[in-house]
């Protein structure tokens, strides 16, 4: 199968005000994720005990933060986070979204293998 970063294909998951999700899920044991993120908005920020993860910024401009470091994030760079790894995406587009697509290992979405920061 063939996909593009800016359009990996699969489902849309999630569309509210903060973002639209699509997953993916043709790979038996990999998710190629595509992550809208709307104007002045930031996803929840978690982590994962035994899950690396690749971000790849495709459209935009971010803040990335990984554990406790913030990175500038622009069109064409690539984040690794490793396992455990806190992770936060902050919108600095002005007037658009952000867009960035994650590889990650699949999981089950409503269990607890994320862990969101409160």
């Amino acid at each position: 199968m063939k996909i593009k970063l800016d359009n990996v294909g699969g489902e849309e998951i999630k569309n509210n005000d903060t973002y639209i999700i699509t997953d993916n899920s043709h790979l038996d044991h990999l998710t190629v994720s595509r992550t809208l993120l709307k104007e002045g908005q930031s996803t929840k920020g978690h982590s994962h005990d035994s899950q690396e993860e690749v971000y790849i910024f495709t459209h935009g401009e971010a803040l990335m933060q990984i554990g406790e470091v913030y990175h500038h994030a622009k069109t064409g760079d690539t984040f690794l986070i490793k396992a455990g790894e806190f992770h936060r995406v902050f919108n600095k587009s002005e007037g658009s979204t952000c867009a960035f697509t994650c590889i990650f290992e699949k999981y089950d979405r409503s269990g607890d293998a994320a862990k969101y920061q409160n």
